[in-house]
């Protein structure tokens, strides 16, 4: 293995560099780019900065006598063509950086270096007489990267007509781009060659070749441990690919495999990170699917269990679940398993045929996994969809095992519809009591039985409708749900911290809009539920709030004790919606100053359905806190077919005894 140190500039001497198909895409985010940025504006002027290593394996004639675009500058002008093993990060965020630099330049110039020099340095070459362009840095053909870098980065004209394929790739690849470009905005062009000189001649790389007689799959997951690090999506990506190679297979059947795992791939990523405002996490997928694939592809499931079956199927979908990446990597795709060499009964032989079936399996799941996910680019009913949208407000919008078996195995919508409510109505119930919906216990059914009992065919839809519904009915059964609400309550807790907070306000809300009959919404979900605002920033207020100084909170509160301030702040009845996230200093303001008028544009009068209820109230006192949270309260009643109690049980529900009495 050679190694040398050598700044960017020498690096793009004679050289094209791939990223192979085995790599993940560019992950850097906004948090790396930063990193990266503060290192460029504190590297002094004389100084060199040590970016990290570049692990590069020298490729055949073989594979590249296949780069059409290519063959020429290799041959006649002897480039050497290498894939990038390690380091494609850094590599890629140089070339972005320059093509930045380039656009920004408003002379033809930089460094007394002609821009198309620069450009035909370090982003493409073509021969004097043809149009064809080879790149200097790139993905390989089938990466659905390659099109997006030479369009959208490069600024090139393609000859494929498709529209861009968005993943999580490449929405980060134009993510650095705009970021490198807003850092560039109105400098100078001497400021700019400053920049360029410290990328192309202060910035310094170790470079390793890799030798032919080492393992470039094997040195890719074991070099990977530096920067961001890979996922288990990614690197058994790579694991698939090499156990491809060692397969006792024919060349060109190796060829096909490949292509079939890349696809799969293509698929994973494409869907995982099409849509931008809602980015699916790679290992929460491979934790769902693996869970499909093994209880319907490895395990053969009894249709009738036996003493002791039950703990241990659960204590399987338990482990599945925790530790997918253990299993996949160290269990189910090792090089022991090929051919025979090392064997589980449960588990078949590791082929290119159960590589196929397994990868084949993932391209179906993935799509499935994002409609589920994203069910207003569906063609789920309205029924599935508005019922698949509150799961995923109330539980996040990754899909359970369960809710994926529901729609691979039913048939009619109806029924998924309905088993949907159910569920939604079961965790909307047990947020109260942190329970976790997928507690493995030894009594009765609960949430993760359902799935093995389902996926094995000893529940149709039916029974688990009947079993989710006697599930939440349990949950009361013991003790009522007003006097579980007291003493909740009791035990420290307020509706401000519960986690279903934001998940109530909204569903009110839109009862509000629908009684409105108006078909405007005036709160975003996804606005109102992120947790990243600034501190000072709220999405929901506290209408008597938490800082009373004004003389107006004083003036009607002051007879309460402290304890019975802190419960009336955080009662139900006192926590509004917010239509925009607001200033939580504008928030200690006087109730008439809130509801806002007299000219002014803001206040709870142009806010959300929520905020203009409450600017109906003439006043807020303890009172209007306990009459809207008796307001809500009937709501959650009628909303999830629930029995809280009379005025007086419900008061002492949200806390408010003392006002009752």
């Amino acid at each position: 293995m050679r190694t040398e140190l050598f700044t960017v500039s020498k690096i793009f001497t004679e050289s094209l560099y791939r990223i192979p198909d085995y790599q993940r895409g560019y992950s850097w985010q906004l948090e790396q780019l930063k990193d990266f940025w503060l290192d460029l504006e504190q590297l002094q002027d004389d100084g060199k900065h040590y970016i990290g290593v570049l692990t590069l394996e020298e490729v055949s004639d073989r594979i590249w006598a296949k780069w059409e675009d290519d063959t020429w500058i290799i041959r006649s002008r002897r480039y050497e063509p290498y894939y990038v093993v390690d380091g494609q990060q850094r590599l890629t965020t140089v070339i972005i950086l320059i093509q930045a630099i380039i656009e920004a330049c408003n002379s033809s110039q930089l460094n007394f270096t002609p821009l198309s020099d620069i450009r035909r340095k370090y982003v493409f070459d073509s021969k004097p007489e043809d149009l064809a362009r080879s790149y200097v840095f790139g993905y390989e053909k089938d990466n659905p990267s390659y099109e997006f870098l030479k369009k959208r980065i490069f600024m090139e004209d393609s000859d494929v007509h498709l529209p861009d394929e968005a993943t999580i790739y490449t929405k980060n690849l134009l993510a650095a781009k705009s970021f490198f470009a807003e850092q560039l905005k109105g400098l100078s062009e001497k400021e700019l060659e400053k920049i360029y000189t410290k990328i192309t001649q202060q910035l310094v790389f170790n470079v390793y070749e890799i030798a032919t007689d080492i393992d470039v799959f094997v040195t890719f997951e074991t070099m990977n441990n530096r920067g961001k690090p890979l996922s288990t999506l990614e690197l058994l990506k790579n694991r698939l690919i090499y156990l491809s190679t060692k397969l006792p297979s024919p060349e060109e059947r190796e060829g096909i495999l490949r292509r079939n795992v890349n696809d799969a791939w293509k698929s994973a990523y494409h869907y995982l990170g099409k849509n931008s405002e809602r980015q699916l996490e790679d290992d929460e997928f491979l934790r769902t699917q693996l869970s499909h694939f093994y209880f319907s592809a490895l395990r053969e499931l009894p249709e009738k269990l036996a003493e002791g079956d039950r703990e241990r199927e659960l204590r399987e979908f338990a482990g599945i679940l925790e530790y997918a990446d253990k299993f996949l990597l160290n269990r189910l795709f090792t090089p022991k398993r090929i051919a025979g060499n090392e064997q589980e009964d449960s588990i078949p032989a590791l082929t290119g045929g159960f590589i196929k079936q397994y990868s084949d399996h993932l391209k179906r799941s993935v799509e499935l996994y994002f409609k589920l996910s994203t069910p207003e680019q569906s063609e789920f009913n309205d029924s599935e969809k508005i019922q698949l949208e509150r799961i995923g407000r109330l539980r996040g919008y990754s899909p359970s095992p369960m809710l994926m078996a529901l729609f691979l195995k039913e048939r009619k919508a109806e029924k998924r519809a309905r088993l949907m409510e159910k569920m939604e109505r079961y965790y909307f119930c047990i947020s109260f009591s942190g329970r976790n919906p997928y507690y493995f216990g030894r009594r009765g059914y609960y949430a993760a039985d359902y799935f093995v009992d389902y996926t094995a065919g000893r529940l149709n839809t039916d029974d688990a409708i009947t079993l989710f519904e006697n599930r939440t009915n349990e949950l009361f059964k013991e003790m009522s749900l007003h006097e579980q609400l007291h003493d909740w309550i009791k035990n420290g807790h307020n509706y401000y911290g519960w986690r279903a907070i934001k998940y109530f306000l909204y569903e009110y809300e839109l009862e509000l809009q629908k009684q409105s009959r108006s078909h405007r919404d005036k709160i975003n979900w996804s606005e109102f539920c992120r947790e990243n605002f600034r501190d000072d920033y709220e999405t929901i207020e506290h209408i008597y709030p938490q800082r009373a100084r004004d003389k107006y909170w004083t003036d009607r509160f002051s007879k309460y004790s402290p304890a019975q301030k802190r419960l009336l702040r955080h009662s139900l009845g006192n926590l509004l919606p917010l239509s925009k996230p607001r200033n939580s200093s504008l928030g200690n303001k006087s109730f008439p100053e809130k509801v806002g008028g007299d000219g002014k544009k803001t206040g709870y009068r142009f806010g959300s359905y929520s905020e203009n209820e409450v600017a109906l109230f003439e006043e807020w006192n303890a009172e209007k806190i306990l009459e809207r949270g008796l307001r809500l309260l009937d709501f959650m009643e009628k909303r999830w077919k629930l029995s809280i109690g009379d005025r007086k049980q419900k008061a002492r529900a949200l806390g408010l005894g003392f006002l009752a009495d």
